[in-house]
């Protein structure tokens, strides 16, 4: 038998075990460890979910314990099971392991991917905050304007009550609020459910599935950071970004999704350089030569631009894409720009609590402010840090409406932002030639 420890962020890692590990007698799987997502170190996979072979449950520690455990568990096999992360950062891991006296593996797409009866199109990308979210609605309205029934299926984001959150589905806003949601779930799911398309996510995605073909004649996998899809696509979308030109070949594991893509979208091409989107372009060619390419915007859009002009504001963006996904900017920045904003005010003198530390772990934040919300406390951490800060309004980038979660002393401007294909080959185009089949059949409430 071997011993396993599985490296995760609280997604992919239980979903690796679910798919790969769970009934295996010949792996036991000591441990997870945790990265990257606060405050979810130091709790149980539940046994529960673990299943026959783990009536304890599997314990999570700090990822910084790892050489101590694996000589602690007397560990074979060291799995990273998580997304984002630079190849150096990779082999770092690799060769930590490696000292330690432990294999360091990667699960193939193949071992862990489900398949579906049902057609699915997959948007993944190859770095977290290329705008697969806007992508990810475009296609789901495709569909349901040709009367098909939706459903979107999401990148796991279980940060409380594992058991709980072992199948979730979303509906309404009251769902959000029954299975007590973060921002970062919220910024996913609340702009699908503004357009009345179902939204399921979780833990058992085995069991997640199950339920989501029962509803849908048409599956939307909605990915999370630049993670691999956990259900086999039938059409797979993958989104680049030229800001970070070179990275779709950098970073895990982007690259694998770039290779495998069937369309590759260089999105935010309004606002990056002829010679990044050229680089993008030509990596794709030499990496994936049977992909498409399709080139889009990213197109801001305002209700009242003209409230901007002249003000001193403060710049709230999406959380993750700032922190894990290294951008230094969002669409907050570029509305506040383009819409002639008096000043972009640097927010981190008016940080208070794990706000305050996201600022010293990512030092490379300075006139934004990430719409951290990893639970209650850090949202009145980051409504505490709103509310002092000196601004006469707050331009709010994140996809999710701030103004339904904190209370402010200062107006909030909502902005949203959607692909607008450049010309030549449209996401449409593509979708015409997947086959879906109408099915007659009593919708969930």
């Amino acid at each position: 038998m071997k011993n396993v420890i599985i490296m995760g962020a609280a997604g992919r890692d239980f979903h690796n075990f679910n798919t790969y590990y769970k009934d295996k007698e010949a792996h036991h799987v000591v441990a997870f460890t945790a990265e990257q997502i606060p405050n979810i170190s130091g709790r149980k996979y539940p046994a529960k979910l673990a299943g026959r072979l783990y009536p304890k449950g599997i314990p999570i520690f700090p990822e910084e314990q790892l050489p101590k455990l694996i000589k602690k568990f007397k560990v074979d096999d060291v799995v990273l099971s998580y997304s984002d992360l630079s190849h150096i950062e990779v082999m770092h891991k690799a060769s930590i392991a490696n000292a330690n006296g432990a294999n360091f593996v990667l699960l193939s797409v193949e071992d862990t991917t489900l398949k579906s009866q049902k057609p699915v199109v997959a948007v993944c990308a190859v770095r977290t905050g290329c705008g697969k979210s806007p992508l990810s609605r475009k296609i789901s309205l495709y569909y349901k304007k040709k009367g098909y029934s939706v459903v979107i299926v999401r990148h796991p984001m279980p940060y409380g009550n594992l058991i709980k959150q072992e199948c979730q589905r979303f509906a309404s806003y009251e769902d959000l609020n029954k299975h007590d949601c973060t921002i970062e779930e919220r910024e996913e799911y609340e702009p699908h459910i503004n357009n009345g398309i179902i939204v399921y996510a979780g833990v058992n995605y085995q069991l997640i599935l199950k339920e989501a073909e029962k509803e849908a004649d048409i599956i939307i996998w909605d990915g999370g950071n630049n993670d691999t899809p956990f259900f086999k696509p039938d059409l797979l979308f993958v989104v680049a970004d030229p800001h970070r030109a070179g990275h779709e070949i950098t970073y895990y594991p982007g690259e694998t999704n770039l290779r495998m893509a069937d369309i590759v979208l260089i999105n935010k091409a309004d606002t990056a350089t002829k010679q990044n989107i050229d680089m993008v372009r030509q990596n794709t060619k030499q990496y994936n030569p049977k992909a498409k390419i399709i080139e889009a915007e990213s197109e801001v859009i305002i209700e009242d631009p003209s409230v901007i002009e002249g003000k001193n504001v403060l710049v709230v963006e999406d959380g993750p894409t700032l922190t894990h996904g290294g951008m230094e900017f969002g669409a907050g920045i570029i509305a506040a720009r383009q819409n002639g904003a008096g000043k972009i005010i640097d927010p981190r003198k008016f940080a208070v609590g794990s706000i305050k530390q996201v600022y010293s772990k990512y030092p490379h934040l300075t006139n934004v402010l990430p719409a951290m919300g990893y639970g209650r406390k850090q949202v009145k951490e980051l409504e505490k840090t709103i509310r002092k800060a000196n601004c006469d309004l707050v331009i709010d980038g994140s996809p999710v409406n701030l103004d339904k979660l904190i209370k402010s002393n200062k107006p909030i401007i909502p902005i949203s932002y959607e692909i607008k294909e450049k010309g030549g080959l449209k996401v449409e185009d593509v979708l015409k030639k997947l086959k879906v089949k109408k099915e007659k059949r009593q919708r969930k409430k």
